[in-house]
């Protein structure tokens, strides 16, 4: 009979805000050794979606046993990476970060390296509003324990009990999952974490939500720029300059107010330019939009802030003229699950068709992911691999990330794309010339040596365990 003690508790954690700051809470669903299950909920009436997320994963560890094995799943990457790499050089500098400021929200995370010590504990991502069970009911609590801190106006100070053990959670309570337009995807890449490091985290270690906001002459400069660029407060329409026949590649991108359409959050600016048989016909498509509802924290990532959103357009008055251009196009876009939820989202919202049947979808940081495994494949990475024309990123611009998306695109996509064999016309036993040329030559096969063969083995197995699942590549072709 196994002992309960060693049987390892699984926890899935997670944590909400609205507004960010602003309402907030958090959710922990146990997994007990004995099959039972167990909910704990609570919150905070002025937060962080981060000081949740950490909040989640204190308070479920606080409530199980010094002794008892547990397996924590958390859909934040702020949460996880924090406590098993960041954490260590915070604790040598002090808390403080490589630029010498203090590790911002140093209070929970020192709270949660306490709460880790002499634990056995296992820590792993999971994908947020995947239909992932444990994730879903983590993601209720915590709103759940919003609406409990909205009723109460005030502070939860522990930890309250959600359910009785084994309750069930009304179907209503569920929150419906975002759309996942990657859901098809054979070899599993959505799967993965969709940013890479130097993508989600500002500067040092910070999830994007907690950059320190640019100085105020920065700001000013960058509204500046956005004010020259859109005298008219409407959409910027530039007409191709080439004409070109072909299946027409429209280069993407978007910026938002969160990461969440199904929580409010809202696109305020959109970015398209045209591309056909790889060649840049000069036809772009560019519009800021009010979201009637505050930026928030992310203005530390775009730079674009409610003043100049305010005389805007809505999403609804620029949506048919968008929707037209992006008709029966190849929509190609990095991590595609995040713009494209969005866009579906505020076209239904708008009272438009899906736009899922009407348009094709590429990812270019599946692409990249699929060409370059185990390697950093956020849009800056690519640009110093490719050796990309750098241009200033000091703050993520729609437009301007899809001019740089489509250089990356081709170069990743690049080498002889149509091969000329117009006039390689069939013999009489069937074999064009150019494959009776090719048929001349053997190539030579260099098998690897044994030694050889033992090394890559050992690499794979310690990707294998680095990133809790088998390497794609032996899963596949063993």
């Amino acid at each position: 009979m196994n002992n309960p003690q060693t049987q390892p508790v699984v926890l899935y954690v997670d944590g909400a805000c609205r507004g960010n700051p602003g309402l907030g809470g958090w959710g922990v669903y146990m997994q007990l050794a004995d099959g039972q299950e167990q909910e704990l909920c609570g919150g905070e009436p002025d937060t962080t979606n981060n000081r949740m997320e950490l909040t989640a994963a204190i308070e479920g560890i606080k409530a199980c046993a010094v002794s008892q094995p547990l397996v924590i799943w958390t859909d934040s990457n702020y949460v996880k990476q924090g406590i098993t790499e960041w954490i260590i050089g915070w604790k040598k500098k002090n808390w403080r970060k490589a630029d010498g400021k203090a590790v911002i929200n140093a209070d929970l995370w020192q709270q949660l390296d306490q709460v880790c010590q002499n634990r056995s504990i296992e820590w792993h991502w999971i994908k947020g509003h995947a239909g992932h069970a444990g994730n879903e009911r983590a993601d209720m609590l915590a709103n759940r324990g919003a609406d409990q801190v909205k009723t109460n106006t005030g502070r939860i100070n522990s930890p309250q009990p959600a359910a009785s053990l084994n309750a069930t959670v009304p179907e209503a309570d569920a929150p419906a999952a975002e759309p996942d337009w990657l859901s098809h995807d054979p070899l599993g890449l959505d799967m993965l974490h969709e940013q890479e490091p130097d993508e989600l985290y500002a500067a040092d270690e910070e999830w994007v939500d907690e950059v320190e906001p640019k100085t105020a002459v920065e700001q000013h400069n960058k509204e500046q720029q956005l004010e020259q660029a859109n005298p008219q407060n409407g959409i910027q329409r530039t007409p191709a300059k080439v004409k070109l026949s072909g299946k027409r590649q429209l280069i993407l991108d978007t910026e938002t107010t969160g990461f969440s359409f199904a929580d409010g959050d809202r696109i305020i600016e959109v970015g398209v330019i045209e591309m056909i048989n790889r060649k840049l016909t000069g036809s772009s498509f560019h519009v800021y939009i009010n979201p009637q509802r505050p930026v928030g924290d992310s203005v530390t990532v775009h730079g674009i802030n409610d003043a100049f959103l305010q005389d805007k357009l809505l999403f609804e008055q620029i949506a048919q003229e968008l929707n037209d251009y992006l008709h029966g196009a190849e929509i190609i876009a990095h991590n595609a699950t995040f713009d494209m939820n969005f866009l579906e989202g505020e076209f239904l919202k708008a009272g438009l068709p899906s736009l899922k049947s009407r348009v094709e979808v590429t990812d270019t940081l599946a692409l990249a992911k699929r060409k370059h495994p185990g390697q950093k494949n956020s849009l800056d990475a690519l640009v110093r691999r490719y050796e990309i024309k750098q241009r200033d990123r000091t703050f993520h611009g729609a437009l301007l990330d899809a001019e740089i998306l489509a250089d990356v695109y081709l170069a990743m996509t690049g080498g002889q794309v149509t091969l000329d064999i117009g006039g390689d016309q069939s013999s009489a036993d069937g074999l064009s010339q150019h494959r009776q040329f090719a048929g001349r030559f053997k190539l030579p096969v260099i098998a690897a040596s044994n030694q050889e063969s033992q090394n890559h083995g050992q690499w794979l197995d310690q990707f294998s365990e680095k990133n809790g699942m088998p390497a794609l590549w032996r899963t596949v072709f063993q």
